[in-house]
């Protein structure tokens, strides 16, 4: 059955004869045709009726005609199941997914640009149309006067379809089109507009047209279920039944008890409670109805009376439709439609839970992949070619995809779901090689622009199926996936990373594996020899090193090793022998192999996250030696100009003046000789240089550090020292870092995260001053809800305001934390602020290779300090022998006395062999130990010697242990005048 009302028209269409047409209370008439209209609507000039598939308009009366005219059955070869009339013409849709244009003549034709596409939806504004594809993808043709197509602004409009490209991706559920605008619905309730906002229909809060689909933020998280566009007004229906209504309210179609426009989506509050389930809106008015009730309310312009009788009113309220008592009764409503001056009700009479009539084919959905459809490609139980095509039609889709896997509410994924999914999909090589070629080509043809949260949905997804698939399939599509992450614009990304700063800890720890494998497999190709991989591992690092900053910045327990990068080692070792190889061969093609391994270190530099600490240290040795063969003008020694000649007993004043000297020049090798000592500096001299300025240092008459309870050391803050004294202390410390030897000063981490541009924080306050620490602590800690009173403190430390007015504002419970945040910055920061800027400035000039920025503090910490672990069996481990083997009884002497050694006599023994007693990074397997064994007749009267260079200890066969342990004592505690080479 169909009721109408509104504006006189022909009496039943011609549907039925005029006397089988039922009038009802204020001016509402039904129908009800032999044959049952399945679907209809009406514009300003032409009212579509559908039945049996076959199509029939009439052209109502306007002001161009004065009466209506004939219904006139269209004759088209297809049979059509949805008709929807805008301002001039209408839109056919058939049942096979065709789209057919209708002229002012009725002249229909198919729409171009959608000959290969499967149409589900379509929608008409005044002059504009929108259709919606089973893939998921929006079209629209028509006039761009306001945007209303949602290409561009300058864009002129186009009779064929055009794609909007901005909303592939996003999962749809709806479309809508009104006089000048547009609307679409996704799956999870998000609401995008569109197009001319005059009336602020498109609800974005303003009047300011849109030229491209905007998010109507407002409309977030209210479960939106369907959109309804009107002339220049809009409403939208949530779940559960609320309308909101926006844009023009001039004949009261908005319902808000005014004539108000409004800019922002409104509830109307007479319908709260009434579980609305359809909304539809008309040129000026709005239709809604419920179910549960049988009822109709409509509200804006109205067309009361008869034939020929009837008046315009206008309510601005939702006023019931009069319905006669036996459509409550015997029907149900199956659709509102709302034209320019009609209104009409499809009606189905029920018999049981059976219509009596059949139904209009509902509005189909994107298409999704499911369970069944998975079940029969594996087991291949249609064709391959069907398979093949449905594949495609899937998994092309950044729209089907992002609403393959939605949980009940549709508002997140289920990973569960997609994992069970792809899982299956493996069970045939076939198929699941086809989906991962369907992917590839699907990522790389993504939007770098994307609207909306959903469309970034399958940068979550992807990564579910790169993690299950075999390691040929995999690079590729990993690839493909991080081209198109970097692609994505700034706003995008930040989605991203919100979205993996959420993941629970083990699936963000396969996304980082899945990233770390692809980086560790290029790297063993380029380590044999396969070039031009460089590009695509830098991608894949930049998409670590994006994950990386997300478990940094939200806290995340995912340790630094999962980011570790082992294969790293294996690239370090293949340059170490291309370099070997070098020095005897100039062979061009080895020399460009050198250039690109080198190159690919410098990536792996930027990236420094994904490298051990060993590894940093090689790399940082490699690119260190790299940059000064790229500068050798200033590598010439001439007449000893660039060696450090200095006394003993005035080490650090001769080391003071040098730098004043040489102040272009400290990023030269170093090469020290002690005045009065033979000795070339093969390192072992250098080595012996920094441990022995390292004590002077300390003992520096200008007081330039300060040793805290702790025995760790900082800056003095009296500052009454010059600043020349903080600079040459920083190149000191930056000379050692940059000629790989250590520094005897034990500073505090929180030194090193200054270096690094990051903020010490409490904890580091407590490595340098525990007791200070505790108490701060403890303030923190206090759990009285009145003031502070067991901590006399105020806003200042040692005198010094931590802000204006410090010393009037006592610390309370309410301020403490910005009290302790304070504290640690005055101590790290304000109090040393001149000092530490000297210091940095001259560590960047004696270290002026930025790459030891790569390191963590903790690195650079132990870099330049040496590790603090002495695994004394270690060193006996790492040695190696000459003229003896282990198993030789003066070898065995050797390491019992050793071992009976006190701490610090190992550590003397340390200083005597290498020059420092620092352990190196890596620990003692890191340097070299060779012990040789002296056979001469005077053997007990001689000392062990060092050649502090190389690491050998030449050691005299000693008749016994008790010689042995003499000689080894005594000449670790005078190495400076025995047995140093």
């Amino acid at each position: 059955m169909l009721c109408f009302w509104g504006a006189q028209v022909r009496e039943g269409f011609e549907l039925v004869k005029p006397d089988q047409v039922k009038h009802g209370k204020c001016g509402l008439r039904s129908l009800c045709p032999k044959t049952a209209v399945q679907d209809m609507s009406a514009g300003r000039i032409f009212a579509g009726f559908i039945r049996d598939g076959k199509v029939s308009v009439l052209r109502l009366r306007s002001e161009d005609y004065d009466h209506d005219g004939k219904l006139k059955q269209l004759q088209l070869k297809n049979k059509i199941r949805l008709i929807v009339c805008g301002a001039d013409d209408a839109v056919l849709l058939s049942d096979s997914g065709k789209v057919l244009i209708m002229d002012k003549s009725t002249v229909c034709k198919p729409l171009k640009g959608l000959e290969n596409r499967q149409v589900i939806q379509i929608a008409c504004g005044d002059h504009h149309s929108v259709a919606l594809t089973n893939d998921g993808q929006v079209f629209v043709w028509g006039e761009n006067s306001h945007g209303q197509l949602g290409l561009r602004k300058d864009h002129p409009g186009s009779p064929s379809a055009q794609h909007v490209q901005s909303l592939s991706g996003v999962p749809l559920a709806q479309i809508s089109a009104g006089g000048d605008h547009s609307f679409v619905l996704s799956l999870s309730g998000v609401v995008f507009g569109w197009g001319k906002n005059s009336a602020g229909q498109l609800g974005l809060g303003d009047t300011t047209d849109r030229h491209v689909p905007t998010v109507v933020n407002s409309l977030n998280r209210k479960k939106t279920v369907s959109i309804s566009c009107g002339g220049e007004h809009t409403a939208t229906l949530s779940k559960g039944g609320t309308v909101f209504t926006f844009g023009s309210g001039g004949s009261g179609q908005l319902g808000h008890k005014s004539f108000r426009d409004e800019h922002h989506p409104r509830v109307v509050a007479e319908l709260w409670g009434s579980e609305v389930s359809q909304v539809t809106c008309g040129r000026h008015h709005t239709l809604v109805s419920v179910t549960s009730s049988k009822m109709i309310y409509s509200f804006g312009c109205w067309i009361h009376g008869k034939r020929g009788n009837g008046k315009m009113i206008k309510k601005f309220v939702p006023f019931p439709v009069d319905l006669s008592t036996q459509y409550n009764h015997d029907y149900t409503i199956e659709k509102l439609v709302a034209g320019e001056n009609h209104s009409f009700a499809l009606f189905f009479k029920e018999l049981g839970n059976e219509s009596a009539m059949s139904k209009p084919n509902p509005s189909r959905g994107i298409v999704t992949l499911n369970e069944r459809m998975i079940d029969r490609w594996v087991s291949e139980r249609d064709s391959w070619v069907t398979i093949k095509r449905e594949i495609t039609k899937v998994f092309s889709s950044a729209a089907c995809l992002n609403g393959s896997f939605l949980k009940a509410s549709h508002e997140e994924q289920d990973f569960e779901l997609a994992e069970k999914a792809f899982s299956k999909l493996l069970g045939n090589e076939k198929v699941i090689s086809k989906v991962v070629k369907v992917v590839e080509q699907m990522l790389r043809s993504l939007n770098p622009n994307p609207v909306g949260v959903e469309s970034l949905r399958i940068y979550f997804l992807v990564p579910e199926l790169i993690g299950r698939i075999q390691k040929q399939q995999r690079t590729e599509l990993t690839e493909a996936l991080a081209s198109k992450i970097l692609q994505l614009d700034a706003d995008s990304h930040k989605v991203l990373e919100k979205y993996w700063s959420k993941l629970p800890d083990d699936r963000l720890k396969s996304l980082v594996k899945i990233f770390r494998k692809a980086s560790a497999e290029l790297i063993g190709q380029i380590s044999r020899g396969k070039i031009n991989q460089d590009i695509h591992l830098e991608k894949f690092l930049k998409i670590l090193q994006m994950i990386y900053k997300v478990c940094c910045s939200a806290n995340r327990d995912i340790p630094n090793r999962d980011f570790i990068i082992h294969e790293i080692n294996d690239l370090l070792d293949t340059l170490q022998a291309t370099m070997a190889y070098l020095e005897d061969c100039n062979d061009v093609l080895d020399i460009a192999f050198k250039s690109y391994y080198i190159r690919t270190i410098k990536i792996l530099f930027k990236f420094s996250f994904a490298a051990d600490t060993a590894s940093k240290w090689r790399m940082f040795r490699y690119l260190r030696n790299e940059w000064i063969q790229s500068i050798p003008d200033l590598f010439i020694y001439n007449d000893n100009t660039n060696m450090l000649r200095i006394n003993r007993e005035s080490l650090l004043t001769d080391t003071l003046e040098y730098l004043r000297q040489n102040i272009h020049s400290y990023f030269h090798r170093l090469e020290v000789v002690f005045i009065g000592e033979n000795g070339v500096d093969m390192r072992g001299l250098s080595a012996e240089f920094f441990s022995l300025l390292s004590q002077s240092l300390l003992k520096w008459e200008n007081k330039v550090l300060e040793v805290h309870e702790s025995s760790l050391v900082w800056f003095n803050p009296d500052g009454m020292q010059a600043n020349r004294d903080f600079y040459y202390l920083g190149v000191i410390c930056g000379m050692a870092l940059y000629n790989h030897h250590y520094i005897n000063i034990d500073f505090p981490l929180a030194l090193f995260k200054k270096l690094l541009q990051q903020s010490p924080t409490l904890n580091d306050l407590e490595e340098l001053s525990p007791v200070e620490a505790r108490t701060l602590k403890s303030l923190l800690e206090e759990d009285e809800d009145e003031v502070v009173d067991m901590f006399s403190f105020d806003f200042t430390v040692n005198g010094e305001k931590l802000i204006p007015n410090g010393d009037q504002i006592r610390v309370t419970k309410a301020n403490r934390q910005k009290y302790v945040d304070l504290y640690v910055d005055f101590v790290f920061n304000k109090s040393v602020k001149k000092q530490f800027e000297h210091f940095s400035r001259g560590f960047f000039k004696g270290c002026p290779l930025d790459a030891w920025s790569m390191f963590h503090p903790e690195e650079l910490q132990e870099l330049l300090h040496g590790s603090p672990k002495y695994e004394w069996k270690e060193l006996q481990q790492c040695a190696s022998y000459e003229k003896c083997s282990a198993s030789d009884e003066l070898i065995k002497n050797f390491w019992t006395v050793f071992f009976e050694l006190s701490e610090e006599n190992k550590k003397k023994f340390l200083i005597f062999l290498y020059g420092t007693d620092r352990v190196p990074v890596g620990g003692f397997s890191k340097r070299s130990l060779k012990i040789l064994l002296l056979e001469c007749p005077d053997a007990d009267d001689r000392l062990p010697e060092a050649q502090t260079c190389f690491g050998r200890l030449i050691l005299p066969k000693y008749s016994d242990t008790n010689t042995l342990r003499d000689k080894l004592i005594h000449v670790i505690n005078f190495c400076k005048v025995f047995g140093r080479a």
